[in-house]
This record gives structure tokens, C-alpha cells and sequence, in this order.
């Protein structure tokens, strides 16, 4: 699959549904469920299309990126290790020191109440560190 610069004309979110739609099976349908729990977790959640084709969430700041492999639906979190996860539902780049990630292979399901609690609690983070930047600047 090509990577997809934003096209004229086209919105975010028209070009993650044209993505969606692109890969046609599981990798379709498991990116299409978590941007739906994305958005369920965070009404006010703003999709970008990133880095030459990266689903990509923001809400006071990045939350996290939706890539799509051969074998791998990735949610990437931006400060993921950052955030609490005591379902454990991060499986990968758990070494790192910012970022965190949920790999998402065929026929395995994700627990979707443990996934928006993620997504809320990048969203406060989020939050809470503009709001440090403002009280800096005072």
C-alpha cells in the first residue's frame, strides 16, 4: 500500500476512512473499531493524517497514531509510558521512556472499556500539562 500524502481538498477524517476502506480485512476493521472507541472516549478528539499517512488523534496534544502492517494494527501513544495501564493492555515499546503501544494482531480483541480509559487519561494529561506551560508563563 502506498503511503498517502493529504490529498486537496480532502479532510482528516475522510482520508482515515479512505484508509480504513483501503485495507479491506481485519487491519480495516480493527483500526475502524478503535478510532470508533477513540471517539466514544473523547467527543472532542481531533484527527489529523500525518507523517505521509498516519491516522493520528489530538486533544490538547498528540493522544496517539493508528498504523496499520501486514500482521499488526499499532496504536502508538505518545506519552504512553506515562500513563497508568492496570488492565495491561500495552503490549509493545514498553521499554521506551515516552512512548507506549498496543499491538492489535488478527482475531484478537482489545478491551474496549480499558482502551477509553487510555485514551481519557492521555486526554487529562494532556490537559494538566498545558495548563502547567500557562501557569510557567504567568
Amino acid at each position: 500500500m502506498k503511503s498517502q500524502e493529504k490529498a486537496p481538498g480532502k479532510t482528516p477524517s475522510e482520508l482515515i476512512s479512505e484508509r480504513i476502506a483501503e485495507l479491506a480485512d481485519w487491519r480495516g476493521d480493527a483500526l475502524a473499531r478503535m478510532r470508533a472507541l477513540i471517539k466514544e472516549a473523547d467527543p472532542d478528539v481531533v484527527e489529523e493524517w500525518k507523517w505521509m499517512g498516519t491516522p493520528t488523534w489530538y486533544h490538547d496534544g498528540g493522544l496517539c497514531t493508528g498504523e496499520s502492517y501486514k500482521s499488526i494494527v499499532k496504536l502508538t501513544f505518545f506519552k504512553g509510558a506515562s500513563l497508568r495501564d492496570p488492565a495491561k493492555i500495552f503490549n509493545s515499546s514498553l521499554d521506551g521512556k515516552v512512548r507506549r503501544a498496543i499491538d492489535i494482531h488478527e482475531d484478537e480483541e482489545i478491551d474496549a472499556n480499558a482502551f477509553k480509559t487510555l485514551i481519557r487519561a492521555a486526554v487529562a494529561l494532556n490537559a494538566s500539562a498545558g495548563k502547567k506551560r500557562a501557569t510557567k508563563r504567568k
